[in-house]
């Protein structure tokens, strides 16, 4: 199936089923996908490189110079964004300079649209070093990807480059201390001949005894939306079942956030 890359350090603003207007950031290259996950649902494509060996990424200036101009446009415009997003081809947190950039935006941003919000969306593999945790800390939406309680769901659904046991990333997004966003897309069908289904009771039951755990300020229910690289294997879940499952985390206390 097509999937796209970015082919610009900022792109949009785009509507966003989870964030509103937004207003895109790449931190990787723009001719292929770096990643430290190789998600069988990304629409970005397949990972090509696990890490970033020698790549030509955008400086911390050329970021800079290129958020201010993109503003200072959308000001003059007056075309307001709701948040400004770090996403893109891959895992924002592996660009070296990720610190020093996230400062820089939250300097802009009080500038040009003091009210809009600065969203990080991570896989959540770097933060246990503590200046990407540090950083995380200082946006608004501090967006943590959790797609299973289940080590094998993860080797499955995410393909992680890196070692990954589901308890110990539990036990670091308790370190946040209420101070994250869970994402979790939820998605049915098969992958090299492996059934794909993190909608099952046993799957529900231990991913809400991780939230009880973690205690985020909100949880992100999506499913997939649009192409995805493995040839059309995967299935959308329903709208009427995500708000289903959006239900049971309510019922823990915890707003929830359903896309379909």
């Amino acid at each position: 199936m097509p999937t796209f890359l970015f082919d610009k350090i900022i792109f949009g603003p785009v509507k966003s089923r989870r964030l509103g207007v937004s207003l895109g950031i790449n931190l990787l290259p723009t001719s292929r996908k770096i990643c430290n996950f190789n998600c069988i649902y990304c629409e970005c494509g397949w990972t090509q490189s696990k890490g970033i060996r020698g790549e030509k990424l955008p400086t911390r200036k050329e970021v800079y110079e290129a958020l201010d101009r993109k503003l200072a446009e959308m000001k003059k415009n007056r075309q307001v964004p709701d948040v400004i997003t770090y996403a893109g081809n891959g895992e924002p947190t592996l660009h070296p300079e990720f610190p020093g950039i996230i400062d820089d935006s939250i300097s802009l941003r009080n500038r040009y649209f003091p009210d809009a919000k600065i969203a990080v969306l991570s896989n959540s593999t770097a933060i246990t070093k503590p200046e990407i945790k540090k950083a995380l800390l200082k946006v608004d939406q501090n967006i943590l990807k959790l797609d299973s309680a289940f080590d094998l769901t993860v080797k499955i659904h995410n393909q992680p480059g890196v070692n990954v046991k589901v308890a110990k990333l539990i036990k670091d997004l308790q370190l946040f201390r209420g101070r994250l966003i869970v994402q979790t897309l939820f998605v049915r069908g098969s992958f090299n001949d492996k059934k794909i289904d993190n909608t099952s009771s046993e799957e529900i039951d231990a991913w809400l005894k991780a939230l009880k755990k973690i205690k985020p300020s909100e949880v992100m229910i999506y499913t997939i939306s649009r192409d995805t690289p493995e040839g059309g294997q995967l299935e959308k879940v329903p709208l009427k079942e995500l708000k289903r499952i959006a239900t049971l985390v309510n019922d823990l206390g915890i707003e929830t956030q359903v896309s379909g």
